[in-house]
């Protein structure tokens, strides 16, 4: 491990330096420290060692969405300015369970489930990233060796006072909900990932704010220069309104199909677009600037929604697959249907259209359904359904929910 200078020289802020500070800066929530951050790229500069910068996740679901990229998005800026960042596959942490915002004790994975999504992170991750400058680490390499006696010392470290400052373990100690002893670990071996690593920048959520400062705290009990912590803002969803999450299904899958994402992408608001081109976009913050003045001057916002789209999907699949994208999208706004929907055979004829629904993968449940039907989303061979009892005898339909979801459908007896 190394150990900070007793007198570090001060390094001077060049041009270079601060264009490399606001890169970092653009659309993050939080830097802290922004002086110290400052001195750690003027060192690098003048010295050539890039800076260490990492970024963890934990293998909690085998996809990543386009909220997960927000992070990996600096962590992309900041490697093409020379750093090296590291990936960091949380396969020790997810036994634990991160109890990050959460309101009661989360069920820790199983080693099964973790291998089996941590299979998928890297190659999703480095859909962002540079794949030959990214160093790929799993914390199982350093906290497992630990053993009792070492976490044992680690524990001794911090005080559960400390632990107690935590919003989270604050409103559910005060409110009577149970914490289990084991929570209090994750903290802790988040922040000895950072001494393990001798990080010197870590990024994560707003949501890890907490995590990120304990990484601080235990890197100078260690004997090594603290790291700065970077945050950045939770990506909001489809709705605007909850973060991006698969569960609330408001989220933007970065290996949904080429149709789908820039279809999605496509639905956000005008406020809304604003948001996913400074956190989402890697064009030049000056260029979305005139983009805002050419909409308050009266261009149609749909316009920029378009590039947005175009950016989005060329950087997860090709060009040529987000022209085909836009092609597919204008295609169905005029009432069009896409030349490649799925099409399957169900039994059961004459079928409720609920079920008909639910079978062809079209919804969720029966219920959405006839969520669909009501708000008048729901189409069969281009004519929009209101009746929630309908069945339907054996055929093919085209099926429709909504503007993007199709089927063609062969229902038989």
């Amino acid at each position: 491990m190394t150990s900070p200078q007793s007198s570090a020289p001060i390094y001077p802020l060049t041009d270079e330096v601060r264009h490399a500070l606001n890169v970092a800066k653009r659309g993050c929530d939080e830097l802290l420290i922004e002086d110290e951050f400052a001195q750690k790229l003027a060192r690098s500069a003048a010295t050539g060692k890039p800076l260490r910068i990492k970024l963890g996740l934990d293998p909690t679901a085998p996809d990543l969405h386009l909220g997960h990229t927000v992070v990996l998005n600096k962590m992309r800026q900041l490697q093409n300015l020379g750093h090296q960042v590291i990936f960091l596959i949380g396969d020790f942490t997810s036994l634990i369970g991160d109890p990050s915002g959460r309101n009661a004790t989360r069920p820790p994975l199983t080693r099964e489930q973790i291998e089996e999504n941590a299979k998928t992170y890297f190659e999703q991750a480095v859909m962002v990233l540079d794949r030959e400058k990214t160093e790929i680490r799993y914390n199982s390499e350093w906290s497992l060796p630990l053993g009792a006696d070492g976490m044992i010392k680690l524990a001794s470290r911090y005080t559960v006072a400390r632990m107690l400052e935590r919003d989270d373990f604050t409103k559910r100690y005060q409110g009577g909900v149970p914490i289990s002893v084991h929570e209090f670990l994750y903290p802790l071996m988040q922040g000895y990932d950072s001494v393990a690593l001798e990080s010197d920048l870590e990024l994560g959520g707003t949501d890890q704010k907490f995590n990120l400062l304990v990484g601080r705290e235990l890197q100078k009990q260690y004997g090594q220069e603290p790291q700065c912590i970077l945050t950045m803002p939770l990506l909001e969803g489809l709705d605007g309104v909850e973060k991006m999450s698969k569960s609330k299904n408001n989220y933007v899958g970065i290996k949904d199909r080429p149709e789908d994402m820039f279809g999605k992408l496509m639905s956000i608001s005008d406020v809304l677009m604003w948001r996913y081109f400074e956190l989402l976009s890697f064009r030049d913050s000056e260029e979305i600037a005139g983009f805002r003045r050419e909409t308050e001057a009266g261009r149609n916002p749909r316009d920029f929604k378009v590039l947005l789209g175009q950016e989005i999907v060329t950087r997860f699949h090709s060009a040529a697959d987000a022209a085909a994208a836009l092609e597919a999208f204008d295609r169905r706004a005029k009432g069009g249907i896409p030349d490649d929907i799925p099409e399957l055979s169900l039994n059961g004829a004459p079928l409720a259209i609920g079920a008909l629904l639910k079978q062809a993968g079209l919804v969720p449940s029966t219920s959405e359904a006839m969520r669909n039907i009501e708000q008048g989303g729901v189409r069969i061979d281009g004519t929009p359904i209101a009746d929630k009892a309908l069945k339907l005898d054996a055929g093919t339909f085209v099926v429709q929910v909504g503007k993007r979801k199709f089927a063609r459908v062969t229902l038989s007896a």
